[in-house]
């Protein structure tokens, strides 16, 4: 498999969660994935671009980018922001653990990504944002 790669920008609006999903599904299709890995991919993704969304600009849009790159059968994710950031990232990753109890929110994001993706690294400065990474290996469909 030949590498790619690819970057778009968006706003930070939750009706582009969807839009990054769909984005981050057609380009994996290169590396012919298993329905049950893209539905991993799609659902690692659309947790990391909520959380951009909810919590890095909680009070006016902003932009959230999505860079991809295919390379050695494995497809590398980063989603950031440059909003304002996590105050307690060790207490963030913690299951469970929310900012807006009020909410319907599980605290559960980073949770769910850690667990459906490889080698997930998230760093986080307030005022300047937060850069989730993850990859993802895939073992091509055969036939």
């Amino acid at each position: 498999m030949e590498n790619n790669a690819m970057k778009i920008e968006f706003l930070s609006l939750s009706q582009n969660e969807t839009f990054a999903r769909s984005v981050i599904s057609c380009f994996c299709l290169q590396l012919n994935p298993s329905i049950a890995e893209l539905s991993d991919i799609k659902t690692a993704v659309s947790e990391a671009v909520t959380n951009c969304v909810v919590h890095g600009y909680p009070d006016t849009p902003g932009i959230v980018t999505m860079e991809a790159e295919i390379k050695d059968n494995a497809i590398h994710i980063k989603i950031s922001d440059n909003g304002v950031g996590i105050e307690n990232l060790e207490e963030a990753l913690q299951p469970f653990y929310t900012t807006r109890p009020e909410e319907e929110r599980s605290g559960m994001g980073f949770t769910i990504i850690q667990s459906f993706m490889e080698d997930v690294t998230i760093e986080s400065e307030q005022n300047k944002g937060t850069v989730i990474s993850m990859k993802k290996t895939i073992s091509p469909c055969i036939g």
